[in-house]
């Protein structure tokens, strides 16, 4: 099963007064690169929220975004006391100042202690982390989702390049005695020429050996073989049960080396242009296969 590098998962619950709200984003990374964005005051769970995370996802870039926020939190926000006490003392000496602006609240909201911050106080990160990881894990549930059905869709797709690839391959390899043969009427039909215009003489033995080497050169038995094991072990890899995108590309690798090389050594026009539709299918594999897990 195919898993794409690429999702989104959400998630928020409540409880005793706690509110999480956790958003996971995965995108394509040849390894794992966690990023983990939290209130200052809950920073002692980033390890916990890194095995968590790593227990689900493999490979890629993963931004983890939790908001962790209490209701004393949001009540306690201003300290109405002392914004008095400031307001009064403000009062008293701007009665005695002849021209004196009028007292601004915005300005006072500046004061030291007006605003009492708790958000930015340390807590007990062992209290919350029971619903923090509840949390998190329904958003990785829903990431997974997202990436397992993305993940079967560029299945579909690796599938029908792969197939095509085996068509063009088994094309070649019923072509490839022929072009042995073409060689051999070829170079008999210049011998005869060469005979009926210069008199020359050429020995049975001298044509055979020259084919024999053509035919050695040229030959790309091996090379197809190989190309069809890599399309076997390929088809293989995308029915385990874990995605394995890095198998991918190594098979992905051969199969171009392979390809690379019957192109290289079959001197045929018609070869030639199915060694270039099995390197367009095999480059859209590369592009599909680098955002697979």
């Amino acid at each position: 099963m195919l898993l794409s590098m690429t999702g989104h998962g959400a998630a928020q619950q409540q409880a005793d007064g706690v509110s999480v709200a956790a958003d996971v984003r995965t995108v394509n990374s040849r390894f794992f690169k966690l990023s983990t964005r939290t209130n200052e005051s809950y920073t002692g769970l980033d390890s916990r929220v890194d095995e968590t995370v790593r227990s689900v996802i493999r490979r890629g870039t993963v931004q983890v975004d939790l908001r962790i926020e209490r209701e004393s939190e949001a009540n306690a926000l201003l300290n109405e006391a002392v914004l008095a006490s400031y307001c009064n003392q403000l009062r008293k000496f701007h009665t005695g100042v002849e021209g004196a602006a009028p007292l601004q609240i915005e300005l006072l909201l500046a004061l030291p202690g007006v605003i009492n911050d708790a958000r930015s106080q340390q807590h007990d990160a062992d209290a919350v982390w029971p619903l923090v990881k509840t949390v998190l894990t329904d958003a990785l549930a829903g990431l997974s989702k997202m990436r397992a059905a993305e993940g079967q869709a560029m299945a579909a797709d690796l599938e029908a390049n792969r197939l095509e690839i085996k068509g063009h391959l088994e094309a070649i390899e019923a072509r490839a005695p022929l072009v042995v043969d073409s060689y051999r009427e070829r170079l008999t039909d210049r011998i005869n020429k060469m005979l009926a215009e210069h008199d020359v003489q050429i020995q049975p033995s001298d044509v055979i050996r020259e084919v024999g080497i053509y035919a050695e050169r040229s030959d790309i038995a091996e090379e197809t073989v190989r190309l069809h094991s890599h399309l076997v072990q390929f088809a293989k890899i995308m029915e385990m049960g874990e995605s394995q995108g890095k198998k991918l590309e190594f098979v992905t690798q051969e199969m171009f080396r392979e390809t690379n090389t019957i192109g290289s050594k079959a001197n045929d026009a018609e070869i030639t242009a199915h060694v270039i539709d099995i390197k367009a299918a095999i480059e859209r594999i590369r592009e599909m296969i680098q955002n697979v897990e």
